[in-house]
C-alpha cells in the first residue's frame, strides 16, 4: 500500500501532564504494546514517559499521528492501578495525567537494573598461599558466586587480596542479579508474646488479612496499647498468602523506631518510600516493588501510588493525622484513597489510631468498618494523670510563659532522673517581632503572614512561602536600635526560659525546621529514647508515636492554641493532638502526669482530656457535626481562586459564583478573601460548596467550572474535595 493510505494501530497513552484524557499515538510495526505498558512518547519538542491506556483507539492515517518511541522493559501498570488512577482523578476533579504522573515518579527505574559483577572460584590455585588467601578460598569453596566487596568483608581481607586472586585466574567474573533493596521478611522470626486483648485483636486482623476480599478494620487503641505489634500480625498473614503490604505512616522520615520494631518482628526492615530517599534508592525501590521483590513498603502518602504487583493489605497508621492530606496539584487524602484502593483491589485495609478521625468512628458506628478496641496499655502501664493548669489563677512570671505549677513539676521530674516534655505547636523563637518605638511589625512581602523569628539561625522566616531574611538590629521603619521585641512564644523561646530555670538540665529542642534536617532529628530522637536528655521542648512531631521510656511528665504550654480559629475540625484536632502528645508519658509503666496550661479549663475538649472520657467527646462532636450537616454527615468542597493581583482573583471568584447552577441539596458560599489572603505573592479568594451526604458534589462542580469563564492571565483555580484546611 502507498504511504498516504497506510493505516497503523493507534492506542491511547496517558502522559504525565495536566491532560483530561489520553493522547493517541501510532504503534510502529513490530512493536508489542499492551494496556499498562510504560512507554517513551514524543510530546511537543521533548520525549516523556507515558502509560498505554485501555482501548484500541480509532484507526487514522499514520502520517497524522506521532509514533511511540520505545516500550520500556518494565512490568506494566496493572488494571487495578489504572482504575485507581481514574478513580482518584474523577473524585478529586484532577486531570488523570497528573494522577498518572504520581505513579511514574522514578523514570530511571523503567529500564532494568544492570547486573552486578560477581566472582566465582575456578579450579586454578594461587602460585603462593597466604593466610589471607586461605580465608578467601575457604569462604568461596562452596562454588557460590560472591560480590567483590561481600567476599572481602566475609573473609576479613582487603580488596587487593581479591584482585590478586582474580589476576591469577583463581576467580572468574560472572554476572549476578541486582541485590534486593531489603531482605524478604520472615513471618516466623520474632513472634511476640501478646496480651489476651492483643491476641483477640490480632486474631481478628489475621482473619481479615487472610481472606481474599475487601474489608476495613479500625484498630482503636489507647497510646501505648501495642497497636503496632497487633497489626504486624495482619502483615504476617498477608505475607504468608504471598501478598505485598503497604504501611502508610504520617512521618516516615522520622520513624526510625518503627523500622527497628519491624526488624525485630520480621528479621528485616521494610523498604522505605518518602521524599528524603536518595534518588538511586528511590528508583530501586520503585523497580523492585513493580517486580514483586519488595514485599513490604513503609512510606509516606505518595507510596500509595507505587506500582505494586501483588498488593494484598494496606495499613494506615495514625489514620487521623492531617499529614495524609496532600494540598498541592492533586488534592487527596491518602487515608480515604487507601480504602478506595483496597476496594478496587478486593483486599483488606487496616486503619490504626489512638484518636480516630470522626469520619472513621462514624463509619465504624454505622457498620461500614469493624472497630477493634485496645482499651489498656501494654503490661498494664497506667495512662498519665491529666490536670489543667488554670492560667488565670497560676499565671507565669512577667516575661515568661510557664506557670509556676509546671515549673515545679519539671523540677521534681528531673530530680527523679526522669524526663519532661514541653509541647508547643509553634516553631521558631517568636511568631511576631515588632518595634517598641514605632510599632512596625515584620511581615512577609509575599504572604499575609508575620515573619517568625528563628533566633538559633538569626533569621526571620515565613512558614508559608519560605522567604527569609537576617534578623536586623535596627527597625527598618524608624531606624531605632535595640528596640525590637518578640511577641509570643515559639519552642526556641520556651527552651530559653527552661534554661533560665534549670541551667544544669540537658535540654533538646525538636522542630521540623532545625538545622541538620531529618538525620539530626533521628539522632535527637534516639538520644531522648536512650535517656540522654532531661527536658525536651518540641512541636507536633513529638506526638508521632515515639516511645520515650523515661518520660513521665508532659506539659502543654498553650493547650488553647488549636481552638482559636474557625476550622470546624478545631475541637477534634486539638483533642487528637493533645491526647497523642500526653500519651508520650508513662509508656514504660512509671507513674506519669500531663499538665495542660489553659485559659479555658471548662472547654469540652479540656474536660474530655482531663476526665479521660473520649467516648463522651466523640458523641458530642458527632451530634454537633450531624446537626450542622458537616462531614461525615454532609459534603464539603473548596474552590481556591488565586492570581497575581487581588482584582483578578476576586473578579474570577465572583464570576464563578454567578455561574453556579441551582441545586436542591447543594449551596455555595462566598467568595470571601481567604484567611491567608496572600501566599507566595498570589492573592487568594475561596468559595465553599456545601452539600448533603447524598449530593453528587463532583458533578455539580464540573457543571460550575464548565459554566464559568476559563481562567485567564495569572488566574488559577484549584478544587479541594473534602478540605482539611480552611486557610
Amino acid at each position: 500500500m502507498r504511504e498516504d493510505s497506510t493505516m497503523k494501530r493507534v492506542i491511547p497513552v496517558m502522559v504525565p501532564m495536566p491532560a483530561d484524557r489520553p493522547y493517541s499515538y501510532a504503534v510502529p510495526e513490530g512493536m508489542c504494546v499492551e494496556p499498562g505498558s510504560i512507554l517513551r512518547v514524543p510530546l511537543g519538542p521533548r520525549e516523556v514517559a507515558g502509560v498505554a491506556w485501555d482501548g484500541d483507539g480509532e484507526p487514522v492515517e499514520a502520517k497524522k499521528l506521532r509514533e511511540i518511541s520505545q516500550v520500556f522493559e518494565c512490568p506494566p501498570l496493572s488494571l487495578e492501578m489504572r482504575r485507581f488512577i481514574e478513580w482518584v482523578a474523577s473524585y478529586t476533579l484532577s486531570p488523570p495525567g497528573l494522577v498518572a504522573r504520581m505513579a511514574l515518579r522514578a523514570p530511571a527505574a523503567f529500564d532494568p537494573e544492570p547486573p552486578v559483577e560477581g566472582l566465582r572460584l575456578t579450579a586454578n590455585r594461587p602460585d603462593r598461599m597466604t593466610t589471607a588467601r586461605e580465608r578467601v578460598l575457604h569462604y568461596a569453596a562452596d562454588g557460590q558466586a560472591w560480590t567483590r566487596s561481600g567476599l572481602s568483608h566475609a573473609a576479613g581481607v582487603s580488596s587487593t587480596v581479591i584482585d590478586g586472586l582474580v589476576a591469577q585466574g583463581v576467580f572468574e567474573r560472572v554476572e549476578l542479579p541486582p541485590q534486593p533493596v531489603v531482605p524478604v521478611p520472615d513471618t516466623e522470626f520474632g513472634r511476640p508474646d501478646l496480651t489476651p486483648d492483643q491476641r483477640f485483636a490480632a486474631g481478628r486482623l489475621r482473619e481479615k488479612a487472610g481472606a481474599d476480599h475487601f474489608s476495613v478494620a479500625l484498630l482503636d487503641g489507647v497510646t501505648g496499647s501495642g497497636k503496632t505489634e497487633v497489626y504486624f500480625e495482619a502483615v504476617a498473614a498477608a505475607l504468608d498468602r504471598g501478598k505485598q503490604v503497604l504501611i502508610l505512616l504520617p512521618e516516615i522520615a522520622l520513624t526510625q523506631a518503627f523500622l527497628d520494631r519491624f526488624h525485630d518482628r520480621f528479621g528485616a526492615k521494610p523498604a522505605e518510600w518518602h521524599s528524603d530517599l536518595a534518588p538511586r534508592k528511590r528508583e530501586r525501590v520503585w523497580r523492585q516493588v513493580a517486580e514483586g521483590q519488595v514485599r513490604v513498603v513503609a512510606g509516606a502518602r505518595s507510596a500509595l501510588f507505587l506500582p505494586f504487583r501483588e498488593l494484598g493489605l494496606i495499613v494506615v497508621d495514625e489514620e487521623h493525622d492531617p499529614a495524609y492530606k496532600q494540598e498541592d496539584r492533586v488534592f487527596y487524602n491518602a487515608r480515604d484513597m487507601s480504602v478506595v484502593r483496597g476496594r478496587l483491589g478486593n483486599f483488606p485495609v487496616v486503619l490504626a489510631s489512638a484518636t480516630p478521625s470522626l469520619e472513621s468512628r462514624v463509619n465504624a458506628d454505622q457498620g461500614r468498618y469493624e472497630r477493634i478496641v485496645l482499651s489498656a496499655r501494654f503490661a498494664d502501664a497506667a495512662l498519665p494523670e491529666l490536670r489543667a493548669i488554670d492560667m488565670r489563677r497560676s499565671p507565669p512570671e512577667r516575661g515568661g510563659f510557664l506557670s509556676p505549677v509546671l515549673i515545679e513539676a519539671i523540677g521534681r521530674t528531673i530530680e527523679r532522673r526522669e524526663q519532661a516534655l514541653l509541647f508547643l505547636n509553634r516553631r521558631g523563637y517568636a511568631p511576631l517581632t515588632l518595634c517598641r518605638v514605632c510599632g512596625h511589625r515584620f511581615q512577609c512581602h509575599n504572604c499575609s503572614s508575620w515573619l517568625v523569628e528563628h533566633r538559633f539561625r538569626r533569621q526571620l522566616v515565613c512558614h508559608h512561602c519560605g522567604h527569609n531574611e537576617p534578623s536586623p538590629e535596627a527597625c527598618p521603619e524608624c531606624g531605632t536600635l535595640d528596640h525590637l521585641v518578640p511577641c509570643g512564644p515559639g519552642v526556641e523561646r520556651i527552651a530559653e526560659e527552661v534554661d533560665r530555670h534549670f541551667p544544669e538540665a540537658r535540654t533538646i529542642v525538636l522542630s521540623s525546621d532545625l538545622l541538620g534536617g531529618v538525620k539530626r532529628l533521628r539522632l535527637e530522637l534516639e538520644a531522648i529514647a536512650a535517656g540522654e536528655a532531661d527536658i525536651v521542648v518540641g512541636t507536633q512531631l513529638v506526638a508521632k508515636g515515639h516511645n520515650f521510656p523515661s518520660m513521665t511528665l508532659v506539659g502543654v504550654v498553650d493547650a488553647d492554641l488549636g481552638l482559636a480559629n474557625g476550622d470546624p475540625r478545631a475541637a477534634e484536632r486539638t483533642f487528637q493532638l493533645l491526647s497523642q502528645v500526653t500519651g508520650r508519658a508513662g509508656r514504660s509503666g512509671k507513674k506519669s502526669t500531663g499538665l495542660l496550661q489553659t485559659y479555658q479549663p471548662q472547654h469540652p475538649v479540656m474536660q474530655a482530656l482531663i476526665s479521660g472520657d473520649a467516648e463522651t467527646f466523640y458523641e458530642r462532636e458527632i451530634v454537633e457535626r450531624e446537626r450542622a450537616g458537616l462531614p461525615p454527615f454532609g459534603r464539603l468542597a473548596s474552590i481556591i481562586v488565586s492570581a497575581a493581583t487581588r482584582q483578578e482573583a476576586e473578579g474570577h471568584a465572583r464570576a464563578l459564583r454567578r455561574a453556579a447552577p441551582p441545586a436542591n441539596e447543594i449551596e455555595i458560599l462566598g467568595p470571601a478573601e481567604a484567611p491567608l489572603a496572600l501566599v507566595a505573592g498570589r492573592h487568594r479568594f475561596r468559595l465553599l460548596v456545601h452539600g448533603t451526604r447524598r449530593a453528587d458534589i463532583q458533578a455539580y462542580l464540573r457543571r460550575l467550572l464548565e459554566a464559568g469563564e476559563r481562567p485567564r492571565g495569572s488566574v488559577r483555580v484549584q478544587v479541594d474535595i473534602d478540605p482539611q484546611s480552611f486557610l
